[in-house]
């Protein structure tokens, strides 16, 4: 009789394919990425990796989740307690814990472009899609309404506008990325004009920065 696996080893065996995995999605991007591209990488058989993830796009998709729980592990509220301030915590949902402008883009972009783009007529990939929209965007809302009420957000726009932009700036800079280098679309000074125009949008009281 084989031994029992614990449920913790399972976890960290499932951590561990998805760290290859983003590796291997890093270096030939999404469409050329095989799943043996991935027991290589990873150095497991093809039933040490199907035992996890069915196909390509379900590893995917949960490399994509894991990096967006990563982002939102927290309550707003334990975010609030760590960042001091709503404006901070919006900040840090999109620039990082450093919460500054860089030239530097998440390196899974252009893999997730084509993820999303070659899969735009497939009804599972536009669920997925639409999901990690709202997932964003509500999020985003969220923090927002939250500073309104504590009196630190002033917003000259409804909330919804303001969040539904910004999740759609950040993804069409991270389209741009994708093709072009941060050099030809200046993505410092573009991240640096969206601070900007968040900070006048939503009337941030400067005392709150």
């Amino acid at each position: 009789m084989s031994p029992k696996v614990s449920q913790e080893h399972k976890e960290q065996r499932r951590s561990n394919l998805l760290e290859a995995a983003r590796g291997v999605f890093i270096e030939h991007g999404y469409e050329k990425t095989t799943m043996k591209h991935v027991m290589d990488k990873a150095g497991v058989s093809r039933g040490g990796l199907y035992q996890y993830f069915d196909n390509k796009e379900d590893l995917f998709e949960a490399l994509i989740e894991e990096q967006l729980m990563e982002a939102i592990d927290s309550s707003i509220e334990e975010m609030l307690k760590e960042q001091g301030s709503y404006w901070d915590v919006l900040l840090m949902t999109f620039l990082g814990k450093n919460k500054k402008a860089t030239n530097e883009m998440d390196p899974l972009a252009p893999s997730k472009l084509e993820f999303f783009i070659t899969g735009r007529n497939e009804k599972r990939r536009q669920e997925y899609a639409r999901k990690r929209f709202l997932q964003a965007y509500e999020m985003t809302i969220n923090i927002i309404e939250e500073g309104v009420k504590a009196g630190e957000f002033s917003p000259r726009f409804q909330p919804v506008v303001i969040a539904k932009a910004i999740v759609s700036h950040i993804d069409g800079m991270a389209v741009d990325h994708a093709i072009l280098d941060s050099e030809s679309i200046q993505l410092k000074e573009q991240t640096e004009w969206l601070m900007g125009y968040l900070e006048w949008g939503l009337g941030v009281e400067k005392g709150n920065r």
